[in-house]
């Protein structure tokens, strides 16, 4: 994964992150108090290439970590009106700061999406046959994800980014808004189809020490194996909420609330596994780091 090794002995870890004020950034934050690592929050705007040099030179990082971008309030829908806004972010902001770490001869580990692949012939619903890191996205139904999938495509050629591939994020803070088990336990209907996930309790200590290992290109950053909305319902009722019901619809259904297509699919995370052996399986991730920290009831 040949880059210069940065944060070696002779120059302790000094991270810059971007993204504060989001879910990942301030979460990234927390993390690098908590293992005493130094760290400054990046002041400039991704797609301001003068104040990211500002940043460098003020914080002299050893990494960058980029966990800005927009996804949309309340949802991705919000990219569909805000085209050029979800450009200026999420392209030509990542593609600036990726450029901008390049030429400071730095790595970048940047929080980027797995929601641009949908289960098809070869990769059926159920299978077990996950995409690869090396294959194309094939999912552009959202505005959201084809620009995803554009910069991600660039960012190919930058020898130093780390491009992890997050799908449908997960915490054990289970009052956030943004974490996918509040989303679906405050719908009214649901689809139900098992999917890829990141449980970024245990993932995002990973993202830190794939920085420290100067890991670059392409990573499904995700738990092993799928698991879909019902089975995580089925989770938070009996170790939250025994009283918890819930209705499902089908995609179809579902197609007539919300204005951009949604991705579902399954990536396959062996890359990930053999470079971090302890990761845990999707389910027994939920259950460890999400859902016995958070059990309410006496019989789970």
């Amino acid at each position: 994964m040949g880059f210069p090794a940065n944060g070696s002995s002779e120059k302790p870890l000094k991270f810059l992150i971007y993204g504060r004020t989001g879910w990942i950034g301030g979460l990234l934050g927390k993390l690098c108090e908590a293992k005493g690592i130094d760290f400054e929050y990046g002041r400039g705007r991704l797609e301001n290439r003068i104040s990211l040099e500002s940043d460098i030179a003020s914080v002299n990082p050893t990494h960058v970590f980029n966990a800005a971008g927009v996804t949309g309030r309340p949802n991705v829908d919000w990219c569909e009106s805000h085209k050029v806004e979800t450009i200026r972010t999420n392209v030509v902001g990542t593609l600036t700061l990726a450029d901008v770490c390049r030429e400071k001869g730095l790595i970048l580990i940047n929080y980027a999406t797995g929601c641009i692949f949908e289960y098809d012939e070869a990769h059926p619903i159920g299978s077990g046959i996950g995409f690869k890191e090396e294959d194309t996205p094939n999912f552009i139904g959202s505005f959201y994800s084809k620009t995803k999938a554009m910069v991600e495509e660039l960012l190919k050629n930058y020898e130093n980014v780390c491009t992890l591939r997050v799908r449908m994020p997960i915490s054990s803070d289970l009052t956030n808004p943004r974490n996918f088990i509040t989303k679906i336990t405050r719908y009214d209907k649901v689809v139900n189809i098992p999917n890829s996930m990141t449980i970024l309790d245990e993932l995002l200590p990973i993202s830190i020490e794939m920085g420290k290992r100067n890991l670059t290109g392409i990573w499904n950053f995700t738990n092993p194996g799928v698991v879909s909305h019902n089975e995580i319902l089925e989770m938070y009722r009996d170790y939250i909420d025994p009283s918890f019901t819930w209705k499902n619809f089908n995609l179809e259904e579902q197609s007539k609330v919300i204005i951009a297509p949604r991705s579902n699919n399954e990536l396959d995370a062996n890359k990930l596994k053999t470079e971090f052996p302890e990761l845990l399986s999707i389910k027994e991730s939920l259950i460890k780091y999400v859902f016995e920290p958070n059990k309410k009831t006496a019989g789970a």
